[in-house]
């Protein structure tokens, strides 16, 4: 072999030994560099967070954390049940839920949550007694929750496409929107409509009632274009349907989109949502818990959330400081009469919890 390519092909060599060498220390620095974080993301000033998607403007995460060092892991996910599921899961340990009503008191009824030490909270006091006393529904004696935002669910309509104002559940079953209307895609919420369509409590236990309610929906079903939930305001605004059932702060965001989209609470009542936080008892750091818990309720923060999903707030100094017309407006906050003929929903016995979820499995196959 020529002297030169030989020399050539051993300087070649040299090469290559020594980039394979640094690859390994580059690699080495990375994984060394990826468990020193994942360290500090899993110490003492860290908190886990599980919420409900875009339900929080992602600049008070950045503020807390630059006020106070405490770094915020931020998961989200769509519905209660799903919220339920990966908490007793077990693969991550939340520190903290914002999660419904009803999921609240079911996990306070299984020991899963910490009292709160309201106490030591110096921003408490801004929400408004009245979403306290609503709240017992759920927390009798306010120990485990604090009110984050609150709602109605109705109906979504388009009226340039509906012949009349729609302010019934009838609209969702009588066929005159066949192929038109989204359904959320909630246990709860779905047979919640043709509950109260039929007369029945959103809360009902009674097996005869919910089959009966579960009949109706089989019926609906060719009716129905999808079930959604957080595509109802996008799907509306782009004209997709003619009828939603939709909470009340994702309808005001669709009408500033496209003015035909109107809101009603049926006639017949329907529910009255509060979405609130809660520690569970995995909880390693209380106190840096509470901390969060108490800066959401600061004004100023309270406000940007506000701003960032417009969902009615129970927060009364972000409430005295909006315009008269934001207060006035029914699509942000729902009338008293409204409230009136609402029910907050409660938490099912395990028997009932087991029907419903058989049921909406057979729903969703029909």
């Amino acid at each position: 072999m020529n002297k030169k390519v030989r020399r050539f092909g051993q300087g070649l060599l040299i090469v290559c030994v020594c980039c394979f060498f640094l690859t390994m220390i580059g690699c080495a620095k990375k994984e060394n560099k990826k468990k020193t974080e994942n360290s500090v993301n899993t110490g003492k000033n860290t908190l886990t967070v599980l919420n409900y998607g875009e339900y929080i403007d992602r600049d008070v995460l950045d503020t807390f954390e630059k006020e106070t060092g405490i770094k915020i892991l931020y998961e989200e996910a769509t519905t209660p049940e799903e919220m339920y599921a990966k908490y007793k899961g077990g693969a991550i340990n939340y520190d903290l839920i914002c999660t419904s009503d009803y999921m609240i008191e079911k996990l306070k009824d299984e020991g899963e949550l910490k009292e709160l030490d309201i106490d030591s909270m110096q921003y408490y006091e801004n929400i408004d007694e009245r979403y306290l006393k609503l709240s017992k529904t759920f927390d009798p004696d306010n120990n485990y929750s604090i009110p984050y935002f609150w709602g109605t669910i109705g109906i979504l309509y388009n009226s340039k496409y509906a012949d009349k104002p729609v302010d019934t559940w009838e609209a969702l079953f009588n066929g005159d929107y066949a192929g038109e209307i989204i359904m959320q895609n909630s246990i709860r919420d779905a047979y919640m409509c043709a509950l109260k369509y039929k007369g029945y409590s959103l809360n009902t236990t009674d097996k005869d009632e919910i089959l009966a309610a579960h009949e109706l929906l089989l019926k609906q079903k060719k009716d129905v274009e999808a079930y959604f939930v957080d595509e109802v305001r996008e799907e509306m605004v782009a004209e997709n349907a003619t009828v939603a059932v939709c909470y009340s702060g994702e309808a005001y965001l669709a009408n500033e989109y496209n003015e035909d989209l109107q809101y009603a609470v049926p006639k017949e009542g329907s529910n009255l949502w509060i979405d609130s936080w809660c520690m569970t008892k995995r909880c390693k750091d209380e106190k840096n818990a509470c901390k969060f818990l108490d800066f959401l309720c600061r004004e100023d923060i309270a406000m940007l959330n506000f701003e960032e999903i417009y969902y009615p707030t129970p927060n009364k100094a972000v409430y005295e400081k909006l315009p008269k017309d934001v207060q006035e407006d029914t699509l942000v906050f729902p009338t008293d009469e409204a409230i009136a003929n609402s029910e907050v929903y409660k938490t099912l016995d395990k028997d009932t919890t087991r029907l419903l979820g058989d049921l909406w499995k057979e729903l969703k196959v029909y």
